[in-house]
């Protein structure tokens, strides 16, 4: 189906009623539902591990990348500051010709490549995750819900749910929008269930779509298929820890709720405290697990514990 934009407030703040988790784990929470990982949870994940087979669901760090200025958001730069030439031409800090070493400087948006929102991403009324006045993120960094609290959280099992593939696509129009009984539908193709702790990955085929086309196009920012407004209820109902996918925003576009910009990311980060990942490239492990039937997993993804940062650059990796 494709997703019909209406201006929506009333579903929008009915469903934070609903669904909102501020609170739940203390007034000085700043993870969310990662609360939903236990130790317990970490050590069942590790049986997964059965062929020593290892994904990487990162995109390249580099200027090939899908952003095109949208959001003030740019590819990764990198920048030498000592390289061979150096050594081979001079001495450098007293050291004779030849032998030295290189050095570089990496610049990147930390939402530019593959990633998660942290919970000071998204605000809505003002407020972000947990209730934290908005005015905490300021020109210096985010006070309270930056991405450091991830630094050592983001571990255990993941699922694959490949919607496209259950479909018998190979990728999902833009502005197709996937609803719950869609999800339900492909995890019974695939055999396989999500519970509490889970981390779920999403395939709708974005960047399998782009590459087909030889060209990122407006793949940062422009419309895109992705998960309907609804299902932030069956997210909320099996206590997943975190969703990702390999589009832009993981919500469809163009919006089904147009009274603010996402609307399901104003309800999934600063009031369920979701755990949300975007741009991943999920074509290797989607393919694997076409052949295998395997679609569960062990994961890491911890990011980068850059403080005061609204975003965490990551390798996320995927042990089957």
């Amino acid at each position: 189906m494709t997703a019909v934009p209406d201006d929506g407030e009333q579903r929008l703040r009915e469903t934070v009623q609903r669904l909102s988790n501020r609170g739940r784990w203390g007034p000085d929470d700043e993870i969310g539902t990662l609360n939903h990982v236990t130790p317990e949870h970490v050590v069942a994940a590790t049986a997964l591990v059965r062929r020593g087979a290892v994904f990487s669901l990162a995109l390249p760090f580099d200027d090939s990348g899908p952003q095109r200025g949208n959001l003030r958001r740019f590819n990764p730069m990198q920048f030498m500051l000592r390289d061979g030439d150096d050594v081979w031409s001079r001495e450098l800090a007293g050291r004779p010709r030849g032998h030295g070493a290189s050095d570089d400087v990496v610049m990147l948006a930390s939402q530019g490549g593959t990633h998660w929102d942290a919970l000071a991403h998204t605000f809505f009324d003002s407020t972000m995750w947990n209730g934290y006045d908005c005015r905490l993120v300021s020109s210096l960094g985010a006070e309270r819900n930056d991405i450091t609290g991830y630094r050592d959280r983001i571990v255990g099992r993941a699922v694959l749910i490949d919607l496209a593939r259950a479909a018998g696509r190979d990728w999902f129009p833009p502005g197709h929008a996937v609803t719950t009984a869609d999800l339900t539908a492909a995890l019974a193709d695939q055999d396989v269930r999500v519970g509490p702790g889970d981390i779920v990955l999403l395939r709708f085929g974005h960047i399998a779509m782009t590459r087909a086309q030889g060209d990122w196009g407006d793949y940062a920012g422009g419309d895109a298929p992705g998960l309907a407004f609804e299902t932030l209820d069956w997210i909320a109902e099996h206590e997943l820890a975190g969703v990702a996918a390999d589009t832009w925003g993981v919500e469809v576009r163009p919006n089904e709720i147009s009274y603010v910009n996402q609307p399901w990311h104003r309800v999934a980060l600063p009031h369920m405290g979701l755990l949300v990942g975007e741009m991943f490239d999920l074509e290797e492990l989607a393919a694997d697990c076409a052949r295998d039937g395997v679609y569960e997993m062990f994961f890491s993804a911890c990011p980068l514990p850059v403080t005061g940062s609204v975003g965490g650059p990551i390798n996320p990796v995927a042990i089957k």
